[in-house]
């Protein structure tokens, strides 16, 4: 039985809200956020736009995983990878163009996915399964493909930079800096033909095992073949439409928090990666409690490699159109950091079997992030 409209806006009324938000501050947005010094109405247009954007990018996740429950594996973890990584491209991107001085603002938000997703969603994946079935099981043929990818984008993005030569400071030269942008889209083209067409089976489960009340693949069974594809793929779209105006605006309330607050500037990066990754990472922490591993490392690891592969070509770009300087290499802390998090990452996804050891060594590492935000 189809939905009345009314049923349809009832179900997509964050969509109302994000367009109204969107066609509210591109109207009267310059006076809304020009004096931010009183505390009630700074915490009133904070909240409100986190609100709305955090409402949207579940909306968007929500079409992506009915997506995901049609088209099914590993197709379905790729199409909601690439819609939360759409998120925080247009974010950077948006408010790069805005002329925000934030130089290390792509850094910053790459470096806290990988630390957030690596170690923080990955450890309470692996620990929250463990607890509950003392080892889980997955592909490790396709853990491997997406380590074999995300390591030498993240050395060669987040790392090089700070040894190289032609130019001052942790950047790149032009030349180093297209070159970097072949490989990363390079890798990833390569990695989507075996991930969706050569080895297709090594994203799949090896053996069955629990899902969700009914689910196919995993993915919740609600509504999944109640609507087209193109239903909620031009659902999908129109949520992320608004957000390009959205992420400029909230980019002013949390650039004012942090100068006023004297906190560290890794610290927007870290709350812009928190925004985008709530509900990608509610949807793996409820694969890995329901025994699909393999779901939660597709949607984890997949987040990761295309932040990485997507995020670095879209920001070298944006600063040779637009002649900012981008600031990619990490400082000594922070980079020993992420090296020992791929090492980390190697051993845990070096058996088929995880256990919750390997999701406590993870959170810890974890932890270490935070500490290393506010104090080096």
């Amino acid at each position: 039985m189809k939905d009345v409209p009314t049923d349809i806006i009832r179900r997509e009324w964050p969509l109302l809200a994000s367009l109204a938000t969107a066609i509210l501050l591109t109207a009267f947005g310059s006076n809304l956020l020009a004096d931010l010094t009183s505390i009630p109405w700074f915490a009133f247009m904070l909240s409100w736009l986190f609100a709305v954007i955090l409402l949207s990018a579940f909306a968007v996740v929500r079409h992506a995983e009915r997506l995901a429950a049609i088209l099914g594996e590993p197709l379905g973890t790729l199409i909601l990878t690439l819609a939360v990584t759409g998120i925080e491209v247009l974010m950077i991107s948006a408010i790069m163009f805005t002329g925000a001085n934030n130089v290390t603002l792509a850094r910053d938000a790459m470096f806290a996915v990988v630390m957030i997703v690596l170690n923080g969603m990955v450890g309470l994946s692996l620990l929250l399964g463990g607890l509950r079935y003392h080892e889980q099981t997955y592909n490790l043929q396709g853990a491997n493909s997406f380590l074999a990818v995300i390591i030498p984008l993240a050395v060669l993005g987040l790392v090089l930079p700070d040894f190289t030569q032609t130019t001052p400071g942790p950047t790149l030269s032009p030349n180093q800096s297209a070159f970097l942008v072949f490989m990363s889209v390079g890798l990833y083209g390569v990695f989507l033909a075996i991930q969706n067409v050569r080895h297709r089976e090594y994203f799949t489960e090896t053996a069955p095992s629990a899902s969700f009340d009914g689910a196919r693949d995993g993915y919740p069974s609600e509504e999944a073949g109640s609507r087209s594809t193109w239903y909620h793929t031009l659902l999908l779209l129109a949520y992320l439409l608004p957000l390009i105006t959205l992420s400029k605006r909230i980019a002013v309330p949390i650039d004012y928090a942090i100068h006023q607050l004297h906190a560290p500037a890794a610290l927007g990066g870290f709350l812009i990666a928190v925004l985008i990754l709530s509900p990608e990472s509610l949807a793996a922490t409820r694969a890995a409690l329901a025994n699909q591993l393999q779901r939660a490392v597709n949607i984890l690891l997949g987040s990761v490699l295309a932040t990485i592969s997507l995020t670095i070509p879209s920001v070298l770009t944006i600063g040779y159109l637009t002649g900012q300087t981008i600031v990619l290499g990490l400082d000594g802390a922070t980079g020993t950091l992420l090296v020992l998090t791929l090492g980390v990452s190697m051993l845990t996804f070096a058996s088929e079997r995880t256990n919750v050891l390997l999701g406590a060594v993870h959170v810890l590492l974890f932890f270490a992030y935070l500490m290393l935000i506010f104090e080096k």
